[in-house]
């Protein structure tokens, strides 16, 4: 390493040293913890994930999949033999898994989500306005008036930016109709990688998803229209789950109370 250069091990480990301390305070003995990683990483990414939870206090690290904990956080019985598609869009990453009987049987991560959105955005205005807006005016765009299927009425906001022109400051209004030109590209993105999952999944659970239903979580699925987008493009129903924000939290939660189930399937 470098001088003057922190390694994101380092960044990690003095993050979740922070949080081990602000939920734990002085603790006598050393807590266990159990951490989300994306579906897909690899081994040497989960074993530098442990070493830091490890390093940070941890006496025991247990991982689970994002995907998996979304599930249960949304009240799906994943140790059920039939299949359950979940499609969880985070701030960084979009994970889409097919489950069943507790684990993933297909699945898939890309790096296409709520910060990729707010990228398309900034790049639109950019592009379209010659304006120059920061990433929390481009997050309350694609809170209050993005979409990413036809609405029946447009609507509108108005923001502030730079003018690259003249360097100045100036108001502009942007319509949700400019939100869907720009989200649509990274939506689709998100489309095709449910297409690839379901492509790739056995036939008896591709007839348990197509009766039951894809379920969507995460604060990303609220962008307006995209489970409509998904919908039309899949042919499957689509369901946004109940208190979509946290349910990967709150899966992990309950996944804490079956420990004996998760040991040797997570633990390290």
């Amino acid at each position: 390493m470098r001088d003057g250069v922190i390694s994101d091990y380092t960044v990690t480990e003095k993050m979740l040293k922070h949080f081990i301390n602000k939920v734990c305070g002085k603790f006598i003995f050393a807590p266990r913890i159990m951490i989300c990683i994306p579906s897909q990483v690899t081994e040497v990414e989960k074993k530098a994930v442990i070493d830091a939870a490890t390093q940070a206090g941890a006496r025991k690290v247990y991982l689970i999949e994002e995907p998996i904990a979304a599930a249960i956080g949304a009240g799906i019985d994943i140790s059920k033999p039939c299949g359950n598609m979940v499609v969880d869009i985070g701030g960084g990453t979009t994970d889409i898994a097919v489950i069943s009987l507790g684990g993933s049987v297909v699945n898939t991560s890309l790096k296409v989500a709520g910060d990729k959105f707010d990228e398309y955005i900034v790049k639109y205005i950019k592009k379209k306005h010659n304006i120059m807006i920061g990433e929390r005016t481009a997050e309350d765009l694609k809170v209050n008036i993005g979409c990413v299927y036809p609405k029946i009425q447009d609507t509108e906001m108005d923001i502030r930016g730079r003018d690259l022109v003249t360097g100045l400051p100036k108001t502009l209004t942007v319509h949700s109709s400019e939100m869907l030109e720009a989200l649509i590209e990274p939506a689709m993105m998100i489309v095709d990688a449910v297409h690839s999952v379901l492509e790739r999944t056995p036939p008896e659970l591709s007839a348990d998803i197509s009766d039951k239903g894809i379920y969507m979580t995460g604060g990303g699925c609220l962008v307006d229209g995209l489970d409509k987008l998904l919908q039309e493009k899949t042919g499957i129903n689509v369901m946004i789950a109940q208190d979509t924000v946290s349910c990967v939290a709150l899966g992990t939660g309950k996944a804490l109370d079956n420990l004996d189930v998760l040991e040797g399937k997570s633990s390290r």
